[in-house]
């Protein structure tokens, strides 16, 4: 006698629906995220306002009764979402899909129904035209609507599609969520173009063929952040476990949108130029190496800078509303330009007495003896805007605030468009002349400048401020915002920092210099990347050779090839060193002493077996105050394949950075500097 299985009510678990090459791929929502959601569903149903639940680290929110999904940092479009619990999936589909709710529940009705009254074989006709037969609990078909009568014979193209019930019957890794507590945030800057590795996807790929960066930015910051949440379980685990640390959050920041959007229109003046032959290499020219150009302009670079900033203090503010309780750090990254675009913002932050930074986004640099009415007064009588004092005398401004007034504002309180514009010109020409004279004693005073310069005429060591460079291409002259917060480190991947700093004119980096709010500061570079440049020899001696530090590998050792060819050096090395010491003995006169001696100095010590990482950090050597005395410049370790053909993973070499685990591990380790990682040598 077959015992009946009663019938159980089925557990609903809540999917999005990700777009990827425009085509429709269901992900689960995390175990918790899913939990929230239904506790969410069960409230909506008992009163007519809608819920809005944070998922996903609280980066997205959805809206129960819109069943949407918004992102909450990045433009991106609203993601269709569903209470699931049918699914189904044809002969050549790699997934199964979920029905619709309203589907679901169709199905779950017949289900329960066949259950109760052990009535199978039956067929239910859906309002879609397919027929679905329920044969048994583990056997269930749905025909397409040309098969209602019967089931399709194998020779017809028409496939039927498997029926599951119940997320615990289909194959789908169901993430457990995200801890609560956020220790760190990580602001990551892109570099030039919308496309971000060899695949031309760019940083937020929601996976429509879209052209903003934004738009995919999120696929490398979901591989990145995935990537530091697994080295998190396996390196820090203990820590994790006993709720010493939690999650480190990182937020893209796109700067490539505005600079080629509406605003500017530069995108429309550009392709009226463009010539019509080879077209598409034209375009990613346009797209890619221009903004290198753009960044060297004044008119654009003021643009990039400006949006660099308003951005990172935007995504700040708004990350602290959505966790208020965050006590942390904050750290940056920049790759390729981002890098030298947030180099230059940091080199440029200014400090108050107390080292908190300043909040205005002009340069504060004025003198205090011009904050008058009378020097006021005075400065604009010299340029003939004498008769717009009574305007400003109305609003009670003097020499200083006038500095930190914007267009738009002197616009707001009634000054005319031409005399605006002079104003605007006379102020930045103030601003140049007091903050030429303010840094000089700032110099004197506090901070070395970041170095050098090179004369054309013989060399100098003198220290000056390398924003008023005139000797290659320079750096434009423009105002230079100011950060909401002191960043705990900065780091640098496939970084050109290097090499504008040599084109701009700078001889070598002060070795007292460090960035005025920011301590630490890594350049992280694959070794066959052709955009990568080093700091340290910038730094150091130029008789010191001092080789990059190598990034340990992620599973705690170097990689085979690496080894191999090192011990092959190694042996060959000693090899020569023994014939060397074999010839010396033969040819040189007996001498007991100094044979002694010799033989003794030339034994191999110890040092031979310790591994290079550890030897150097013996021999470490302090390379200036840009990361506190600590090493600068580190290089990843290639792949096996990429060491057969460095030319050919070139390219590829200069994108790898956001799916590279090892890089994840050395942002980790800075950040949980004083927690010791578990290294795991597999």
């Amino acid at each position: 006698m077959n015992v009946v299985e009663p019938y159980e009510p089925i557990q609903h678990h809540w999917f999005y629906n990700q777009q990827v090459d425009s085509k429709d791929s269901w992900q689960p929502f995390s175990r918790e995220d899913s939990q929230r959601l239904e506790d969410a569903y069960s409230r909506v149903g008992k009163n007519e306002k809608d819920e809005v639940v944070a998922t996903d680290g609280r980066r997205y929110d959805v809206r129960l009764r819109e069943r949407k999904r918004y992102s909450v940092y990045w433009e991106q479009k609203p993601a269709e979402v569903r209470r699931c619990s049918w699914f189904h999936k044809g002969s050549k589909d790699m997934n199964y899909t979920p029905y619709s709710e309203e589907l679901c529940n169709l199905l779950e009705d017949a289900y329960m129904i066949a259950m109760t009254l052990e009535e199978w074989k039956t067929n239910l006709e859906l309002p879609t035209g397919e027929t679905v037969i329920l044969h048994n609990p583990k056997l269930m078909i749905q025909y397409p609507s040309s098969c209602k009568e019967f089931p399709p014979s194998p020779n017809e193209r028409t496939q039927p599609r498997t029926l599951k019930r119940g997320i615990e019957n289909i194959p789908v890794e169901i993430p457990e969520g995200e801890p609560e507590i956020v220790d760190h945030l990580v602001f990551m800057v892109h570099g030039i173009g919308p496309a971000c590795d060899i695949r031309l996807r760019g940083i937020v790929q929601c996976g429509e063929p879209l052209s903003s960066k934004t738009e995919y930015m999120h696929f490398f910051m979901n591989e990145f952040r995935n990537a530091s949440d697994s080295l998190i379980k396996s390196h820090f685990r203990q820590s994790e476990d006993s709720c010493i640390i939690g999650r480190v959050e990182y937020l893209p920041v796109n700067w490539h949108k505005v600079l080629h959007g509406e605003t500017t229109g530069v995108d429309k003046e550009i392709e009226r130029i463009t010539l019509p032959s080879i077209s598409r290499l034209r375009q990613f020219s346009n797209d890619t190496v221009l903004d290198l150009f753009f960044y060297n302009s004044a008119t654009y670079c003021q643009t990039i800078v400006d949006t660099v900033a308003s951005e990172i203090n935007r995504l700040h503010s708004l990350f602290l509303q959505r966790h208020p309780h965050f006590t942390g750090h904050v750290s940056l990254v920049g790759h390729s330009l981002g890098s030298l675009i947030l180099f230059d913002l940091l080199t440029n932050q200014d400090t108050d007495a107390d080292g908190t930074p300043h909040e205005l986004h002009e340069d504060t640099h004025v003198d205090t003896g011009c904050g008058s009415n009378e020097s006021l007064e005075e400065a604009l009588k010299g340029h003939g805007l004498e008769e717009h004092l009574n305007i400003l005398h109305r609003e009670q401004m003097d020499m200083e605030s006038l500095m930190l007034c914007s267009e738009k504002d002197l616009k707001d309180i009634g000054i005319p468009l031409g005399p605006r514009k002079k104003m605007m010109n006379c102020v930045k020409k103030w601003k140049h002349s007091r903050s030429g004279s303010g840094h000089a004693a700032q110099n004197e005073t506090h901070s070395p400048s970041l170095g050098m310069r090179n004369e054309r005429h013989a060399p100098t060591t003198s220290a000056v401020d390398y924003q008023h460079f005139d000797v290659g291409i320079g750096q434009v002259s423009i105002d230079y915002p100011q950060l909401a917060f002191h960043p705990q480190a900065f780091f640098a991947m496939g970084s050109p920092i290097g090499m504008f700093l040599i084109v701009r004119g700078l001889k070598r980096i002060d070795p007292n210099y460090s960035f005025p709010t920011c301590k630490s500061f890594y350049n992280i570079f694959h070794p066959f990347d052709p955009v990568a440049y080093r700091i340290e020899p910038m730094i150091l001696s130029p008789d010191m050779d001092l080789p990059p530090m190598l990034i340990p590998h992620h599973k705690g050792r170097k990689r085979m090839h690496l080894e191999l060819k090192e011990g092959l050096t190694r042996v060959s090395s000693d090899l020569l060193g023994s014939l060397r010491m074999v010839w010396q003995s033969i040819s040189q006169v007996p001498a007991p002493a100094l044979a002694e001696g010799a033989i003794s100095s030339m034994t191999p010590t110890d040092e031979a077996e310790v591994s290079p990482m550890e030897q150097e950090e013996r021999n470490f050597t302090k390379v200036g105050t840009l990361n506190r005395g600590r090493r600068i410049d580190f290089v990843l370790q290639e792949t096996p394949i990429e060491s057969f053909n460095e030319y050919l993973f070139a390219i590829q070499s200069h994108l790898c950075y956001w799916e590279s685990v090892d890089t994840a591990l050395l942002v980790l380790r800075e950040i949980y500097g004083n927690i010791p990682a578990r290294n795991t040598n597999l």
